[in-house]
């Protein structure tokens, strides 16, 4: 019986995987779309987080506020909503409430680290954080290059499946002294089917 519960326990996590893996994020800007997949394997919390914050809405109008060639694209504040460019790079919280924070306030809700193997090579999708490894928020960067000097501080969950010649118009935009565009790359996130991508196989 036991044997049993296993297998069945097995099987649904496989299928609740699956059912994940067919997700993918479409990032759309005026320079183009880019979209990614989710590596829920390895990351299951920061996936979560960043799908429920993109059915939310939460990225919606935000900007790419840091671009540096040779290295990544950043995104996801919500403050860079503002033209404020003081407060770009400042804000964002975590989708759900991860016992990071205080459980009333969203604001405070941050997501716990969870490194791993997956190297951040060119495309990569990872989670941005302050020098507490538990304080992701909603900021996240694609590397337009190998930076491996990343590897086991940042949690990798993602990788662009189709792209990457925007994400490299995008980091060539030019930008003032702290690497924020002086036009505004504003972008809208949508989770949707993998089967309902063009182009993809």
């Amino acid at each position: 019986m036991l044997n049993k519960l296993f297998l069945i326990t097995l099987l649904g996590v496989s299928l609740m995987q699956a059912v994940e893996n067919d997700k993918v994020g479409v990032i759309s800007t005026s320079m183009g779309d880019i979209v990614i997949e989710f590596y829920p394997e390895v990351a299951p919390k920061h996936v979560e987080s960043f799908q429920t914050l993109a059915d939310e809405g939460y990225f919606d109008g935000s900007i790419f506020h840091r671009v540096i060639p040779g290295f990544v694209i950043q995104g996801g504040d919500p403050n860079s909503k503002s033209e404020d460019r003081s407060m770009h790079g400042m804000g964002g919280h975590a989708g759900k409430y991860y016992e990071i924070g205080k459980e009333e306030n969203p604001e405070t809700w941050m997501v716990p680290a969870e490194f791993n193997a997956k190297p951040h090579s060119r495309g990569i999708l990872s989670m941005a954080r302050s020098q507490d490894p538990n304080s992701a928020g909603s900021q996240f960067f694609i590397c337009v290059a190998d930076v491996n000097q990343l590897d086991n501080k940042y949690t990798v969950f993602g990788n662009v499946l189709k792209g990457m010649d925007v994400v490299d118009r995008i980091v060539n935009s030019p930008r003032d002294k702290g690497d924020n565009p002086h036009q505004r790359v504003e972008m809208t996130v949508k989770i949707v089917p993998k089967s309902s991508v063009e182009g993809l196989e």
